[in-house]
């Protein structure tokens, strides 16, 4: 199994150390940058200097101060360079509507914010199967 580098983006900060908090105890993930914004996400993209290096997932809280996960996304997809990184947004308030933009703008899915240890591990597992399986159903998850 290989090992999948993450990039997170989230500003709360209790949020922040439970998704740190689940990785941390894993052994098929490394995190590759942990920030608190969508610009600070694309400036550590930018930083990579080689392709290799780049994380094999994004993970995008939608609401974030300065640009959100969607903003970020729609960015995210329109640079070649990052484009096949697969994306996931998540949200306190991920309605129909916000789904529905995410996943044309190409997102690979779309979660709800969860509210304990338990649902961030619920939550972050359906994400990783996500990425070990071969192809993305965006049906079902």
């Amino acid at each position: 199994m290989s090992i999948l580098r993450i990039l997170l983006a989230e500003d709360d900060d209790d949020d922040r150390e439970m998704f740190c908090t689940f990785l941390a105890g894993r052994n098929d993930v490394e995190l590759f940058a942990c920030v608190e914004n969508g610009l600070e996400a694309i400036d550590a993209l930018a930083a990579i200097i080689s392709s290799d290096k780049l994380p094999d997932m994004i993970l995008l809280d939608q609401n974030m101060p300065k640009q959100n996960g969607l903003q970020t996304l729609k960015i995210l997809k329109e640079n070649p360079v990052y484009a096949a990184i697969p994306v996931f947004i998540y949200s306190t308030y991920a309605d129909g509507a916000l789904r529905e933009r995410s996943l044309q703008a190409g997102a690979i899915s779309v979660f709800s914010k969860p509210f304990t240890m338990q649902g961030y591990n619920e939550m972050l597992e359906s994400m990783l199967s996500a990425m070990h399986r071969s192809s993305f159903d965006k049906n079902i998850l």
